[in-house]
């Protein structure tokens, strides 16, 4: 039986309900699961009539109502847009308070089972944050609505997967979390994580945090004193794990197959490796290329991918978007689920 998918709509002043349309305008998609959009179908119906494609939206308060049939979008419909005083391609507090229900129904729907996995559009974290939202961003979101206090974020592009020790905190705080405690138990949820997607022997590496691992102390005593206590824990308890490695090779070295994952320590650690080599942007074009990469977050009861790009407010509602982040978003899901 093909799981059952919610597709959050996320910032409708975005892209997100575009790249939405484009993904289930695949055929593939809907051999791979049966899709549900949690949003608002007046602004699925003008997207579909923006980027052209033929394409019905089924509108629905029931998802025992969904067709599940390629060439039919079904939305769950919020109906907490309104079209007319939307600011498309701006932070706007309407889209962001109903971005957040988009999520909060999807999480209710997982927990109670009538949903297998979400794949999720891009939120707006201004938008969120005017909107009373308390959250960073949907990773926090997510762990508050599960009640979960040990997760993490993982990021996939081709083959590298990284997982984040800290996340959306300034630098100066990035350095008072990275705790042996931390390390060791995103080590174990990256395993975890892996293990769920069918690798059967995880091998992790550890990046470090200080210049040149620290050089024995020299450039900073993060790696002697928290980063490498917490991977020998990690050893002790009989996981495959190495390091922590300098971060300028780390990466290449799991890009070329020696590791399956790389913990890294903060936010733009982690996020520019995975984005330079799932991002193109072509000058002459003026646009993206390519965008690909996904959003996983780990240690959840529940299964969670999303898009590895933010809203674009400056392609919003143009026609232009690229969809690929959220194909692969919601082929994960699938495949996970």
């Amino acid at each position: 039986m093909r799981p059952i998918i919610g597709v959050t709509m996320g910032d409708a002043a975005g892209i997100g309900p575009e790249i939405i349309a484009k993904a289930l305008s695949i055929r593939e998609i809907y051999e791979l699961c049966r899709p549900i959009v949690i949003g608002d179908a007046h602004v699925i119906k003008e997207t579909v009539k923006i980027i052209g494609v033929d394409t019905r939206v089924n509108s629905l308060h029931d998802i025992g109502k969904a067709k599940f049939d390629f060439g039919t979008i079904d939305v769950l419909d919020m109906s907490n847009i309104d079209l007319s005083n939307l600011r498309v391609g701006q932070v706007d507090a309407m889209a962001g308070k109903a971005a957040v229900q988009y999520v909060e129904t999807a999480v209710r729907l997982a927990l109670d089972g009538k949903i297998h996995a979400i794949a999720t559009a891009p939120i707006n974290k201004e938008a969120i944050s005017i909107a009373g939202c308390p959250y960073a961003g949907h990773t926090e979101l997510l762990a508050h609505l599960t009640d979960t206090r040990n997760y993490a974020m993982m990021l996939i592009v081709g083959s590298l997967r990284v997982v984040h020790v800290t996340t959306h905190v300034s630098m100066r705080k990035a350095c008072d979390m990275i705790k042996k405690r931390r390390v060791f138990d995103v080590i174990q949820l990256a395993n975890q994580a892996l293990l769920r997607m069918g690798t059967k022997k995880p091998r992790i590496a550890v990046a470090s945090f200080n210049p040149h691992a620290g050089e024995g102390g020299l450039f900073g005593t993060e790696e002697i004193e928290e980063i490498k206590p917490a991977v020998d824990l990690a050893r002790i308890e009989g996981l495959d794990v190495l390091g922590p490695f300098p971060p300028d090779t780390v990466f290449v070295k799991a890009r070329g197959g020696a590791y399956d994952a790389v913990v890294a320590m903060y936010h733009d650690q982690g996020h520019i490796p995975v984005k330079l080599l799932g991002l193109e942007w072509n000058e002459k074009e003026g646009r993206w290329t390519s965008v690909t990469g996904i959003n996983v977050t780990i240690g959840l009861p529940i299964m969670r991918s999303s898009v590895d790009h933010g809203t674009a407010f400056g392609k919003a509602w143009k026609g232009t978007a690229n969809p690929q982040s959220m194909i692969e978003a919601i082929r994960f899901a699938a495949s996970v689920a």
